[in-house]
């Protein structure tokens, strides 16, 4: 499916335009980069004969909710290890988790230190001990075949832009981005985490060196927002009705207004910010907002 690009904004003073381009809308549960990282992994299960798909995510994972329900459109049974054993008595409070196991999807709740081991041999050897074979999706999707995958998020039309932007998690979209962009483009990542451990990681995927990771807009880590963000996303709402997550893409957009307002980027420049999805999220957050008695966000 191809969808235009869309105009978000410009800069009359500078002369910069920004224009969007809605991965969100590819599917209206497997949307953005989900759909993206799933598609070539969900074909080598089935090459692989393999009958349960397991993965791990949190609280409000747009990627537990995205492999739920591709998952059941596909033909799989699905499992969820989530992080939080508190959690497993508050699934009907969580609409992520509800929506994952309304599904069909088997939530298996572990310690966040249990959580951890996720990534090491013998705690993948006991789940497989405790569900049976099954195919492993990483945490967030990012593996070779989903870098495959969000390489395709570029088009031959895109050539035209100067930067591409994108929102940052486990580092996978923006490697299949970066091995996919034009030369005469840079491309720009505003990790959703504190800190510059994402580098390394990246760099394992991406086959180019043109692009950078912008820290500056996490707005205290992953899963934190404040007044102003939320300000923002419901602002930009009414004069896009372009919906925007507060968790990936809305942090990302007000890093790119606030850079061109900076001067960070050229006069004339012509920037493409992907949109990645995560509009599941935002209702887990509203009840985060709602229980703090905070402005929430408006669709």
């Amino acid at each position: 499916m191809v969808i235009p690009n869309q105009f978000f904004f410009r800069d009359e003073t500078r002369n910069i335009d920004v224009f969007m381009k809605r991965e969100d809308l590819i599917h209206p549960f497997v949307s953005g980069n989900k759909f993206r990282k799933l598609k070539y992994n969900l074909l080598q299960a089935k090459a692989d004969n393999h009958s349960d798909l397991l993965t791990f995510g949190g609280a409000f994972s747009n990627h537990i909710a995205a492999v739920a329900f591709a998952g059941k459109e596909n033909g799989f049974n699905t499992i969820g290890i989530i992080r939080g054993e508190e959690l497993s008595t508050k699934i009907a409070e969580n609409p992520t988790l509800q929506f994952a196991q309304d599904c069909g999807m088997q939530l298996q709740f572990v310690s966040r230190s249990e959580y951890r081991k996720k990534n090491q041999a013998g705690f993948l050897s006991n789940l497989e001990k405790q569900w049976g074979r099954f195919y492993l999706i990483p945490e967030g999707g990012t593996n070779l075949l989903a870098i495959k995958g969000c390489q395709e998020i570029i088009i031959p039309s895109d050539i035209d832009y100067d930067f591409v932007c994108c929102a940052v998690g486990t580092g996978g979209t923006i490697s299949g981005i970066c091995n996919s962009v034009f030369p005469n483009q840079k491309v720009l990542g505003f990790p959703a985490l504190k800190g510059d451990f994402l580098k390394e990681d990246i760099r394992k995927f991406a086959a180019t060196s043109n692009w950078e990771l912008i820290n500056d807009y996490h707005f205290g880590g992953y899963g934190k927002a404040n007044r102003e963000l939320i300000s923002f996303l419901n602002q930009n709402y009414k004069k896009t009705n372009i919906p925007l997550d507060p968790i990936y893409t809305g942090k990302m957009m007000f890093g790119i207004i606030d850079l061109i307002q900076k001067d960070y980027f050229p006069e004339g420049s012509k920037i493409l910010a992907i949109h990645t999805g995560g509009i599941q999220g935002i209702a887990g957050m509203n009840i985060q907002l709602t229980k703090k008695n905070a402005s929430i966000i408006q669709l």
